[in-house]
């Protein structure tokens, strides 16, 4: 069984380390040198860390750090708290550095005689690929020539922001729980890494005013009301943008990953969306090996029916929480934080939005 991955992102290497769990051979095709954010941080939910342990790569304890809180507050109510969740019997998601765990299945794969990287200095040459013998082609990289020949069908939006990404350096405190504060400028993250590091990613409307790193380091200290700051790493920045492709499939190729779906950054639900597909499409493969059938295009048939939507209607879901709090902050009166008061204290809500958050749409 051979399997051809176009791509060298994160869920690229997932997916590829989940095959060659489970003998089949793949060969991933990547082109250029992308250069790796030293910045960039992923929140993986207790769910999606469970299968990736079990079914990708055992990851050590030490390079995680779980987190047991998230408090949201508003700058329209004076940085008040408004919503706070938990779940007393589990850590709601693990932090772990976006090149750490990249690195880490990168030297897994290279000692695995079932995996060959295939470097490209042309990415026309991808066309050939399409014609080669392989059992199942999935392509993870929207750039690429196949993307734009048979990807381009999306619902598309952008958001005219950027996401500003850094990590600082504190004095040790307690650093369980992370914050999110929806400002006039857009929402800014603080997500633990240590109870000394903690990351940061800042969503900017730059429609209004051009942002400096200088100017963006002097919100952060602004809107920072819990650490004592040493100092702060290189701020990386990248464009927010929402899409869902439309088509799944097509004739033999497969799209994955950000190739499916684009989110806004604010829930930390990009990885996880496409964890759970590697989920779903990792249980149809499986089966199909278990009953001696062919990999053949039936995976991708059953994989779109199963996945395709369920995950418009999460991914429409993050962009109306962003759509809904930049629209709040517009209007004057305060009849939104008595909502948020009685959602805040209602059990089931928590309950509902921990589930919703760690599994996505189970129906």
């Amino acid at each position: 069984m051979n399997v051809c991955l176009i791509g060298d992102s994160l869920i690229t290497l997932s997916l590829a380390k989940n095959l060659t769990n489970k003998n089949i051979k793949v060969f991933n095709y990547v082109w250029g040198n992308k250069k790796k954010s030293n910045t960039r941080t992923i929140g993986i939910t207790s769910d999606n860390f469970k299968f990736f342990n079990k079914e990708i790569l055992n990851i050590k304890k030490k390079m995680i750090w779980d987190i047991e809180k998230i408090n949201v507050y508003s700058e329209k109510y004076k940085k008040q708290k408004i919503l706070n969740f938990e779940d007393h019997k589990k850590s709601l998601f693990y932090m772990i550095k976006d090149n750490e765990i990249y690195n880490l299945l990168e030297k897994n794969l290279k000692k695995n005689f079932l995996y060959k990287k295939i470097c490209l200095n042309n990415n026309n040459l991808l066309k050939k690929i399409t014609k080669k013998n392989f059992d199942l082609i999935i392509n993870c990289d929207q750039n690429n020539v196949i993307s734009k020949e048979f990807f381009f069908k999306k619902i598309n939006k952008q958001y005219n922001s950027k996401a500003f990404t850094c990590i600082i350096n504190h004095k040790p405190i307690n650093n369980k729980t992370a914050s999110q504060i929806f400002t006039k400028h857009g929402p800014i993250a603080f997500l633990p890494l240590s109870n000394s590091k903690t990351s940061i990613v800042f969503s900017i409307d730059i429609n209004k005013i051009k942002f400096t790193k200088i100017k963006v380091i002097d919100l952060i200290n602004y809107y920072n009301f819990k650490y004592k700051i040493k100092n702060f790493s290189e701020i990386d920045e990248f464009d927010l943008s929402f899409s869902v492709l439309r088509n799944y499939f097509q004739k033999n190729i497969l799209a994955f990953g950000d190739m499916l779906h684009k989110v806004h950054p604010l829930a930390g639900q990009g990885f996880n969306i496409s964890l759970r597909d590697l989920q779903v499409l990792s249980k149809i493969i499986q089966k199909k090996i278990d009953l001696g059938l062919p990999l053949d295009i039936s995976i991708f048939k059953e994989f779109e029916n199963n996945t395709k939507h369920y995950n418009y209607i999460f991914t429409s879901g993050i962009d109306f929480i962003y759509e809904f709090f930049k629209f709040d902050y517009k209007i004057k009166n305060n009849i939104s934080n008595i909502f948020f008061k009685i959602i805040d204290k209602n059990k089931n809500f928590n309950k509902f939005f921990s589930s919703y958050a760690n599994k996505g749409l189970v129906l």
